[in-house]
């Protein structure tokens, strides 16, 4: 049956995103009106997920390089090197707009789709992480997003069989009209056994693998690259339907074949599906691909070509096969109850050629489909400097006061509600599970380990996006530090609004200026990434939200620092406290007050208490890095872990809950504090007794309450507001 395709209006091409000077780009590079589906193509490698047209001049300047770097961003996922001829594959994306529309759907099939980018490399997958973004709790939507999508997140990671290791929780109402959900995956591969996209040969078989394509998801991609505004429930079709069943099958199917040498390139099948994974497959090796569409696995009936290229259905592959095994391969597939079928092949002239029923539906030129993607240099102004906060504006608070409305908060409550709802142990390797800091996994077989963390202060890179920028990865940082690992590299997740806007697009770049200062000065290079923009409701926007997950090494013959808090362990301080309250969270949950400069970031001194803490950790029983609410909020939640009390002698708001950068509080004894007394003297770092870990009583500055009453409001209060 021929179905008649649309006229091609104006209505028509905005509707695919295209601006009338792209349409006229797209005019000039193929010398004619383009099919449907040609506009459908254009649209899904010219949208800004999928081209990074705004970004990509940012991206560029970003740090991607280091002797521990295999592989840089580029491919579906960054690779690092950990030693004995293995290595750790990662990378963070987000799945925000369809996670709104659909909360279920989108955060499961967002897990999906970041494990399949680590294991299209050849990794088994061995930990994911997620970093999710909500309005505020009394909105009509949150309470239905939060379990959705942590529903969504556990119900694929439990099935599929990762564990999750680690993540963040917000709230603000800036994301009232637009959540943020982004999905971290890591897996470990041999370093003479990884596989890339770029495909290679003249005439070689292209492969569909995995599920059957069908209807869902189609324009997602596009979906992704837009504003949201009241016609929102109309995009619920864009979203995918993910089946973490099929997905395990997958992986080990396509790990199997892997092994058995048929592969010259693969790539997973993700935003824009079909489309993407060809022109990638193709640019990438210089060829040229030809289509058959009648031959793609199809679950549905008289799909159109437009649908079939523009399908984002889940849990598929694209494979470039020595044709001389292709029924080795076969029989791969068919073992694991999957579709594997040949739906075109590699062609020397430089064209993407797509047939369905003997018609030509595209036939375009291939790499300038790839390559000449719009880019961008949009307008930008900096963000004004914010004024910094006056003896007058710091308020003083009874400190017992100040960590009850810290911890009955949503953002610094436990939130063990989150992740019991994961499997955090499924393989057997986890040695540190969510709600203590970094997550650690065992690397199978050794006696290394890899430690995971996740971390931005949205708040402080609205206020000020350069130190905001650096803090994330800064904080990403200690927080690998504190459990003993090298830091190694960094995967980020550009959570931004409209970047058509100077003032968001000014944002952009300027937490990039500070994540790129942040990442060369750290050793961590970016290996990974993710953006994503239009983040906006009606015109208004989600906090920037530049997201950075991080990885470190605990090399074999190393102990992590993992250990608690006890009776009688010395209280100290590594760094300097200079009661930074700006933006601070005592001002945002206390007082309501989002004012004042983001605290300074001071990378050397980062670097150097950071080796500090790693050279001395024998001497290290328990480490946290000081962050959101300061000395009284780290200090709180290290006793709450031990369940032991604590007695800080500072008293004064500015020394307990100030958010000075580049701090540790350790815990350990007293012969132990003092060797790290002459130690710290000896490297010339501030280091300070504020304290001891004794009792059943939280003391702080003359006030008291029984650990156990502030217990029950940190372990009880994310429910309450949430469940």
């Amino acid at each position: 049956m021929t179905i008649q395709e649309p006229a091609i209006t104006e209505e028509l091409i905005a509707s695919h995103g295209l601006s009338p000077d792209e349409y006229e780009r797209i005019l000039e590079i193929i010398g004619r009106e383009p099919t449907f589906t040609e506009l459908g193509i254009f649209s899904a490698m010219w949208n800004e997920h999928c081209s990074y047209k705004s970004s990509k001049k940012w991206l560029r300047t970003l740090p991607t390089e280091g002797p521990q770097v295999i592989c840089g961003p580029g491919e579906n996922a960054g690779i690092v090197d950990i030693g004995d001829g293995q290595c750790v594959v990662f990378k963070m994306e987000s799945h925000n707009h369809p996670s709104y529309i659909e909360p279920y759907q989108g955060a499961a099939t967002g897990v999906g789709g970041i494990l399949r980018d680590v294991f299209t490399m050849g990794a088994r997958p061995i930990a994911a992480m997620n970093s999710l973004s909500f309005g505020e709790t009394s909105h009509p939507k949150t309470r239905q997003l939060v379990n959705g999508v942590v529903e969504g997140v556990g119900g694929y990671g439990n099935c599929f069989g990762v564990p999750t290791v680690g993540g963040e929780v917000r709230f603000h109402p800036a994301y009232n009209g637009n959540c943020l959900v982004n999905a971290f995956a890591a897996g470990i591969a041999q370093t003479d056994s990884i596989f890339y996209s770029a495909a290679s040969g003249i005439g070689m078989p292209v492969v569909y693998l995995g599920a059957k394509t069908g209807r869902d998801g189609v324009g997602g991609a596009t979906m992704a690259s837009a504003e949201f505004d009241d016609t929102i429930e109309e995009k619920r079709p864009t979203v995918q339907v993910g089946d973490p069943f099929t997905e395990k099958r997958l992986m080990e199917a396509t790990l199997e074949l892997m092994q058995t040498g048929a592969v010259i390139s693969i790539q997973d099948m993700g935003a824009a599906g079909l489309t993407c994974s060809a022109v990638e497959m193709g640019d990438k090796g210089g060829l040229g691909v030809k289509l058959n569409l009648e031959d793609v696995p199809q679950r549905e009936d008289n799909m159109t070509a437009y649908e079939m290229m523009l399908s984002e259905s889940q849990e598929r592959m694209l494979m470039v096969l020595k044709p001389e095994l292709e029924a080795e391969a076969r029989a791969v597939f068919e073992k694991w109850d999957l579709d594997f079928a040949i739906v075109g092949e590699t062609i020397a002239e430089d064209r993407f050629l797509i047939l369905h029923n003997g018609e030509v539906k595209a036939d375009l030129p291939l790499a300038t489909l790839s390559g000449s993607a719009p880019e961008y240099d949009r307008p930008w102004v900096e963000t004004p400097a914010a004024e910094p906060l006056t003896d007058e504006d710091v308020p003083t608070i009874d400190p017992i006061d100040g960590l009850k409305a810290l911890i009955s908060s949503p953002n610094y409550a436990a939130k063990q509600w989150v992740y019991e709802q994961y499997d955090t142990m499924v393989m057997a390797d986890s040695a540190r599970t969510p709600g203590q800091g970094s997550g650690i996994i065992r690397v199978h077989g050794t006696d290394k380990m890899l430690a995971f963390t996740s971390d931005v202060t949205p708040r402080y890179v609205k206020a000020n996006p350069f130190e905001g920028g650096k803090q994330a990865v800064a904080e990403a940082y200690r927080n690998l530090i504190a459990v003993g690992a090298t830091p190694l590299a960094t995967t980020d997740n550009m959570n931004f609004g409209n970047p058509e806007k100077p003032e968001i697009m000014g944002q952009f770049v300027f937490a990039i200026k500070g994540i790129g200062e942040a990442v060369a000065a750290l050793d961590m290079p970016i290996v990974s990434g993710n953006v994503s923009l239009y983040n906006e409701t009606d015109g208004t926007g989600i906090l920037p939200t530049p997201t950075i997950g991080a990885v470190g090494l605990i090399a074999a013959g190393e102990e992590p620092i993992v250990g608690e808090a006890r009776d009688g362990h010395v209280a100290l301080l590594i760094g300097d406290t200079l009661g930074h309250l700006g933006q601070s969270a005592l001002l945002a949950e206390v007082f309501n007050r989002e004012d004042g400069d983001a605290p300074a970031v001071d990378l050397a001194a980062e670097k150097r208490h950071g080796d500090f803490i790693r050279d001395n950790r024998d001497f290290i029983k328990a480490c946290t890095d000081l962050s959101d609410g300061g000395l009284a909020l780290a200090a709180f939640e290290m006793a709450e872990a031990a369940g032991v009390g604590v007695t800080l002698d500072a008293a004064d708001t500015p020394t307990l809950f100030g958010e000075d950068q580049a701090r540790y509080l350790v815990a350990c004894n007293f012969d132990q504090a003092e060797a790290l007394m002459i130690a710290a003297g000896q490297a010339k770092i501030t280091i300070e007794t504020v304290g001891k870990f004794s009792g059943d009583t939280v003391y702080i500055g003359g006030s008291e309450a029984p650990l156990a009453e502030l217990s029950d409001i940190f372990r009880s209060s994310f429910a309450a507001a949430i469940a």
